[in-house]
């Protein structure tokens, strides 16, 4: 039996991601994004996150790795903290004036990427990708919490 390293689904989706994101990056640095900060900034428009701890745990990143990319953010002029006035040591997060103009465009521009790097797929396979890759996902982060459990015993 042969063992093709270079075509398991870890492999290929780890190559197809670091291409998204060299696609999106280009598309989003003109814009003065990174391609890291929209799922927060869209986070934060929708009203889904406040808070640094609301927003890594939307985006799905370890506090620190947040706390990064806040900091360059709010070097970026496209995010302001405030104290939150119910609880004085919390920071409210919000947008900037800067991000809300500029964020419909990053949205239209990574839309398109997407689009372009579907180019092919009928619109049946590209849902369905989007539901297997839904369901992979939910997988992994079962078995990401087993593991998890597991070294804490």
């Amino acid at each position: 039996m042969k063992l093709d390293v270079l075509a398991t689904p870890g492999h290929l989706i780890g190559l197809a991601a670091r291409g998204f994101a060299r696609l999106s990056e280009a598309r989003l640095k003109p814009l003065g994004f990174g391609v890291g900060y929209l799922p927060a900034l869209v986070a934060l428009k929708d009203g889904r996150a406040e808070t640094q701890r609301d927003l890594a745990r939307f985006v799905r990143i370890e506090q620190p790795s947040m706390a990064q990319m806040m900091i360059r953010m709010e070097r970026d002029g496209l995010i302001r903290r405030s104290p939150d006035p119910a609880d004085g040591r919390s920071r409210r997060i919000s947008l900037t004036d800067t991000a809300l103009a500029r964020l419909p465009d990053a949205c239209a521009a990574l839309f398109q990427g997407n689009r372009e790097a579907l180019d092919g797929f009928t619109e049946e396979e590209a849902t369905q990708f989007i539901a297997l890759l839904d369901r992979l996902i939910a997988n992994l982060d079962r078995l990401g919490g087993a593991a998890s459990a597991a070294q804490e015993t």
